[in-house]
């Protein structure tokens, strides 16, 4: 009998305690709700704000709230009552609640007042936090078609404050087709959109959409159609935010990367680097530092170790420091083992086309080893160190890299040896100039970055000048401060006498 008293009491306890953990789930829950529901209204309030005042500020100080820290907790209650208690539109009302509906079906009670804000820009802000949660939730058809609604309703207006909402509007448009790998569709509107933007002088718009057409054209692989398109049209770089900069310096990587200009590659992808957020977009960090490596092989260079060690990066850049390491060594074999087993990897990455190319270097890197280790040494002999085919093709390939200033050596063609000459004293050469040279002009277009991201007072240049009797008080006040700090040098040194 005791036994079963202590199990039904152990029973009961049991049931106490799923049932208080319920109801503390509950508590917490309606409190999150409450907490977000009203951040998001401030966040309206401070949009509206935009409406009456005209300042775009308020607008983007809402996006970055809203976009980065809150976007996690939205719930389909949330925004179905920031959705009832803000819009007076009730068409847009149900329209926006019934794409919610078809994620989770929640009862709104009967004791919210309905909203009375009829802005364009409060009912364009909802919207696209309905497609923004559509994305997040997978529902990509039903996230197309809210979306295509959104950017209808914005090019209805034109009005000054919605260029932020706009772009932002643009961008996930333009990633609701992506994902259905779709974006083939909307490439016309897209070109349409930057032409209105350009003559509308809506600088963020601009950026965003001339950085989604570039993203449009290499997706499908079309690099003279984006290198033509991107020669044609100015990246506004002063007035942008920094994440746009970095796509668009990215894009062009990739485009002058595929056209054989490796050193502009490099520098923009550098600058990409630099302009990127250091503790998040890891994927973004990521496409760059996989393009910066192939492209840095391709000049002839060796990516340095830390790019491999970053605790973020390492798995994934592991097949590139693989391939790094042989040629770096020079190893054909290697080389094109290291192909064979990530050739899946490097297609998803869209860098096989740039790792072909670096057949050709993986040879010049290992004779220039023999030009150092041997003074003369028969071209069967490099055959079989490079596992060539022939030895026609070994000559063929030595009287290339000797013609390109990679060896210094004399091919001796009926003995069928190549001779090697001494090693110049290399400080005697163009080459510690040209170093030297480089790293200058790397940092001196850091400093002019970094001037022109200053931000200065508007007509500081414009400032009134003082007038005479201003300026005789200035003087008179610096002579007597003057006057003062001698007073005090001399009552110092009469302390130390």
């Amino acid at each position: 009998m005791s036994n079963n008293k202590d199990i039904t009491m152990k029973d009961e306890s049991s049931s106490i305690e799923i049932k208080l953990n319920e109801t503390e789930n509950k508590k917490k829950n309606e409190i999150t709700v409450t907490s977000v529901l009203s951040e998001l209204k401030n966040a309206v309030g401070l949009i509206e704000k935009t409406g009456t005042s005209k300042e775009q500020r308020f607008m983007v100080r809402a996006l970055r709230t809203t976009l980065s820290s809150l976007r996690k907790k939205f719930t389909t209650l949330i925004l179905q009552q920031l959705i009832f208690t803000t819009l007076s539109n009730s068409l847009l009302n149900d329209q926006l609640i019934e794409y919610l509906s078809k994620i989770d079906t929640v009862e709104l009670s009967s004791d919210e007042k309905k909203g009375n804000s009829n802005l364009p820009e409060v009912e364009i802000y909802l919207q696209l936090l309905v497609t923004i949660f559509l994305i997040d939730k997978k529902n990509y058809e039903l996230a197309t078609e809210c979306a295509s609604s959104l950017i209808n309703r914005i090019q209805s207006f034109n009005r000054r404050t919605l260029f932020p909402l706009g772009a932002k509007a643009f961008f996930y448009y333009s990633r609701c087709f992506e994902l259905q790998n779709r974006l083939s569709e909307i490439r016309g509107i897209l070109l349409a959109a930057h032409r209105t933007a350009c003559l509308r002088h809506d600088e963020e718009g601009q950026a965003t959409l001339l950085n989604l057409i570039l993203r449009n054209y290499l997706h499908y692989n079309m690099y003279d159609q984006a290198y033509k398109f991107s020669s044609k049209t100015s990246f506004p770089d002063a007035t942008v935010a920094g994440s746009q900069a970095a796509r668009y310096l990215y894009y062009q990587g990739c485009i002058k990367s595929i056209q054989l200009e490796y050193t502009e590659a490099y520098s923009v992808l550098m600058q990409a680097i630099r302009k990127a957020p250091q503790n998040s977009a890891t994927g973004f960090r990521l496409s760059v530092n996989k393009l910066l490596c192939i492209v840095q092989l391709l000049m002839g260079e060796i990516p340095q170790r830390s790019t491999f060690r970053q605790s973020d990066l390492r798995v994934a850049l592991k097949p590139y420091l693989q391939l790094t390491q042989a040629v770096r060594v020079g190893d054909l074999a290697e080389f094109h083992r290291v192909i064979k087993n990530f050739a899946d990897i490097f297609r998803k990455d869209k860098t096989y086309t740039l790792i072909q190319r670096l057949h050709h270097n993986v040879i010049k890197t290992g004779l220039r080893k023999i030009n150092l280790a041997y003074s003369r040494i028969h071209l069967s002999d490099i055959c079989k160190k490079l596992n060539l085919d022939n030895v026609a093709d070994a000559e063929f390939i030595v009287a290339k890299a000797i013609k390109d200033g990679v060896i210094d050596a004399i091919i001796d063609h009926e003995g069928g040896f190549i001779q090697s000459k001494e090693n110049i004293d290399i400080y005697s050469t163009h080459e510690p100039q040209e170093a030297f040279h480089k790293r200058i002009s790397f940092c001196l277009n850091i400093h002019n970055e970094a001037v022109k991201a200053q931000r200065f007072p508007a007509d500081a240049h414009k400032l009134s000048k003082e007038s005479e009797e201003a300026r005789k008080e200035r003087m008179k006040q610096e002579q007597e401060l003057a006057q003062n700090w001698v007073d005090e040098d001399d009552e110092d040194d009469e302390m130390f006498l």
